[in-house]
């Protein structure tokens, strides 16, 4: 029998569970406006916003609820400082190309204390420095380069041999002037913010399809149309693949422990290093005058790996380098990767004159979701910023690399799944809580056996190009490893670029029962 694993508990995000909001009505009629952002994360929202303030009517349609997707379940650090890019830009942008990476994310970490002071957002905004830290002295010269190209770039960095960790560290880059906030409670304050202003705000309401022109349609599940003179897609992944968008981002999802140590055990800082698979390390204030630590790793592609071992091995470092705390929380975050580490925002592709594009964030959404609300809204009226060039999603030939490694990838899963899911098998096997491609009256089916023992079964190919899901017992969900979108048991989709369930089917043939078969008569 395939046996029910480990950890197959969930848990809420520390933000979701600690910033609740009132639901917001679905579009059930037609409509138009200035612009439709689909996507109600911190890059729509804050696109949306400076429209709004801008004197643009806007309209916002969210597949599911406002800031509840990826920027419900981020760390929330807000930095200039993304691990080490700095040295790398450099090198293939040029010393001007990393001034201007550095100057667009050091402004949205300030652009966003003072939106948050305007609204009087109580989004627990704290000022504390970045680093990146290393535990092995062999990485300590990439350090040293990281923290002269970064402090070149115009940031405050230095190198640094100590740090707030309660650990000791072969090297780390410390910049100065960065925060980190309660992100959900900064998006409702800016939801809210944006309705005053006459913003329209819609949650459940999932955009299927897109057609382009001078004025765009755009057409959601329930039938509802969206007429817009500007289209921005603000959905993480791109649910439009008109700019090959599937063949230039990587999706990574990372684990997210947390639980409380006491204030004078507060590192100081925001940490991540990016040595084994990746630690980052931040806290919040709790009402009791306590710390929440977060720490995140062990990065994964979507529907790969064993997720419950995991968090087993991230608790386990989190513990030991932090003894005595209780992990109270567990989540994950899912992150797209530019192919050349910049992130992808402007036109949604060359020739595009009103379709706007944010993705390719990196891991670091926070920081690049408002630049890019800033950059799309002075480019939305007419304006121009001086780092937009830089943003611009215009394949190069720098991108080749990482294009066919992304497509090897999307292409081992493509065949090789498919070869290994050949052997027919029984679904008596599946223990409550676990779940497995199955090869049922000769078709891959994703199978899924709930804790009260309830089975489900729906199509194993991924709606957006037809890869085979894997089961995510950690999360109890399926995820397509080519290109990261994600379904609940029942089929639904909980994170594109798939926006299409998967199909129910038949768990099992129904055995024969007493009168079945030719009658006698």
């Amino acid at each position: 029998m395939i046996k029910a694993g480990r950890g197959t508990r969930g848990r809420m995000s520390y933000w979701m569970e600690t910033a609740p909001a009132a639901p917001r009505p679905r579009l059930d009629a037609d409509t138009s406006t200035d612009v439709a952002v689909v996507g109600a994360g911190i890059a729509g929202l804050a696109t949306a916003w400076e429209l709004a303030r801008a004197g643009r009517e806007v309209v916002v349609l969210e597949a599911d609820r406002v800031a509840a997707g990826v920027s419900g379940h981020t760390t929330a650090k807000l930095s200039a400082l993304h691990t080490l890019v700095y040295d790398r830009l450099r090198r293939t942008r040029g010393p001007e190309g990393a001034m201007l990476y550095a100057q667009s994310q050091q402004d949205a970490v300030e652009h966003v204390a003072d939106v948050a002071a305007e609204l009087g957002a109580d989004c627990e905004l704290e000022g504390r420095p970045a680093f990146t830290w290393a535990d092995d002295p062999k990485g300590v010269d990439a350090l040293r380069a990281e923290a002269l190209a970064a402090e070149e770039a115009g940031l405050d960095a230095s190198f640094v041999t100590t740090t707030g960790l309660p650990f000791p560290v072969a090297g780390a880059v410390r910049v100065e002037g960065q925060a980190q906030f309660h992100p959900r409670r900064y998006l409702l304050a800016l939801a809210a913010d944006l309705a005053a202003r006459g913003g329209r705000v819609f949650e459940h309401t999932r955009v299927t399809d897109l057609d382009e022109g001078d004025t765009c349609r755009l057409t959601t599940e329930h039938g509802a149309v969206v007429t817009a003179r500007h289209v921005v897609v603000a959905t993480h992944y791109p649910v439009f693949d008109r700019a090959l968008a599937f063949a230039r981002l990587a999706v990574h999802r990372e684990l997210v422990v947390a639980g409380p140590v006491r204030a004078a055990d507060d590192p100081g800082g925001m940490f991540i290093t990016p040595e084994g698979s990746r630690r980052s390390v931040r806290t919040a204030p709790l009402p009791d005058g306590r710390r929440l630590l977060i720490v995140t790793g062990e990065s994964h592609t979507p529907g790969t790996g064993d997720a419950p071992a995991a968090y087993e091995r991230l608790e386990s470092w989190t513990r030991e380098r932090f003894p005595g705390v209780e992990i109270t929380h567990r989540w994950a975050a899912q992150d797209t990767d530019p192919p050349d580490l910049v992130p992808l925002v402007g036109h949604l592709r060359p020739g595009t004159r009103n379709v706007w594009v944010a993705t390719g964030f990196g891991g670091w959404g926070m920081s690049g979701g408002v630049m890019a609300g800033r950059l799309l809204a002075a480019r939305i009226t007419g304006g121009e910023l001086p780092w937009q060039d830089l943003y611009a999603p215009v394949p190069g030939v720098r991108e080749a690399p990482a294009l066919l490694k992304n497509q090897a990838n999307a292409a081992r899963h493509f065949v090789g799944d498919r070869l290994r899911s050949g052997r027919e098998r029984d679904v008596a096997d599946l223990a409550p809580g676990t779940g497995a491609v199955l090869r049922l009256d000769g078709h891959p089916c994703a199978v899924h056996r709930a804790g009260d023992g309830t089975v489900r079964a729906v199509s194993a190919r991924c709606t957006h190009l037809g890869c085979l899901v894997a089961f995510n017992e950690a999360e109890q969900t399926w995820e397509c490893p080519c290109h990261g979108s994600r379904f609940s048991p029942d089929g639904s989709v909980l994170q594109g670029p798939a926006t299409e369930p998967l199909a129910p089917r038949e768990p099992a043939p129904r055995p024969p029962g007493p009168g079945d078969g030719a009658s006698g008569g």
